[in-house]
């Protein structure tokens, strides 16, 4: 297989598709790693949020390392830091639980999930009496100092930022002495991110989008909100091409140097969304899909107050999507 993959600002090479584990049921990851790695993939994205790093590593065990079918060296795995887990002295830990989960020696790649600190503790979402969310005020430039030591401990590759904006970027770059390498954030033909994107390249910053294909699983989708994956454009763009929707707009992000990791569990779907390197979007179909932008966010927390839906954590000083970009 023909696999692209894009240069960190560390000279490490990261595959530009991978698989997303977000929202892949325990009982079901395993087999989705399993069926990825047999189908070529060779980047894994995890999160200790995801409560499933454990089956991950019991697939990356059958697949991964001395005498097994696949060298470590040769797969690219990426977890996160999660917001209870903000404090400096929590960093190293959080770290290393997902090392223990992941049956790993280290991280290719170890990001700051949101730049917003939740309560320290081992309850992954802490609430007050109301259902509200019980914050820290751990500034996200005091996590990064402590995230720098885990490359210092060859505990990571490298680090990096999710659902960061560019100002908060720029803040983690005028402190750093380990410079973020990749800016993980929603991305797809709805939200094509292409001022972040021009941003964080000029600062040798890559972007990886999730939730690529729109997430149509999320929990929260109207039944009678728009799919992604059935715009009559993107559906024509397909047929012409002979491939699948996904396939298209996988290959779009592929040919702007994004990163992509969609996530699914079934296996011929998981095997067609790496089937992209055969073929070539015209200049005019990616600018097609560029024009398609709503800056649509699907991936936000919302709650409902005074019958209103309102985001969240909007009220947090680090929430990052007030900024346009």
């Amino acid at each position: 297989m023909s696999y692209t993959y894009g240069t960190l600002s560390t000279g490490q090479k990261m595959p530009l598709v991978g698989l997303g584990t977000w929202k892949s049921a325990p009982g079901q990851v395993k087999q989705a790693v399993l069926s990825a790695l047999d189908s070529g993939y060779r980047h894994i994205d995890c999160a200790a949020a995801y409560g499933n790093e454990q089956e991950v590593g019991e697939a990356l065990r059958e697949r991964v390392g001395p005498g097994k079918p696949i060298k470590r060296e040769h797969v690219f795995v990426t977890s996160k830091l999660w917001n209870t887990k903000h404090h400096p002295d929590d960093v190293e830990p959080a770290c290393r639980k997902s090392l223990a989960d992941l049956g790993l020696l280290f991280l290719d790649l170890y990001l700051m999930h949101w730049p917003i600190a939740f309560e320290r503790g081992e309850v992954e979402m802490p609430r007050n009496a109301d259902g509200t969310l019980r914050y820290a005020d751990t500034d996200f430039r005091d996590t990064w100092r402590a995230m720098e030591k885990l490359v210092d401990q060859g505990l990571v590759r490298a680090i990096g930022l999710s659902n960061f904006n560019a100002r908060q970027t720029n803040d983690i770059l005028g402190i750093s002495k380990h410079k973020p390498v990749v800016n993980q954030v929603e991305c797809h033909p709805h939200l094509t991110q292409k001022e972040l994107l021009t941003h964080c390249r000029a600062r040798g910053i890559m972007l990886t989008a999730y939730s690529p294909l729109g997430s149509p699983d999320r929990p929260w989708a109207s039944p009678d909100e728009p799919r992604l994956l059935d715009d009559p454009q993107i559906v024509a763009l397909a047929r012409r091409y002979g491939k699948t929707p996904a396939q298209v707009i996988i290959r779009w992000q592929v040919q702007r140097g994004v990163v992509c990791i969609p996530k699914s569990t079934t296996p011929s779907r998981i095997k067609e969304n790496i089937q992209v390197f055969d073929f070539t979007l015209s200049d005019e179909d990616v600018k097609l899909i560029e024009s398609f932008n709503r800056n649509k966010r699907l991936i936000v927390p919302t709650i409902e107050k005074d019958g209103q839906t309102i985001w969240r954590d909007g009220g947090h000083p680090h929430f990052p999507f007030h900024d346009l970009y």
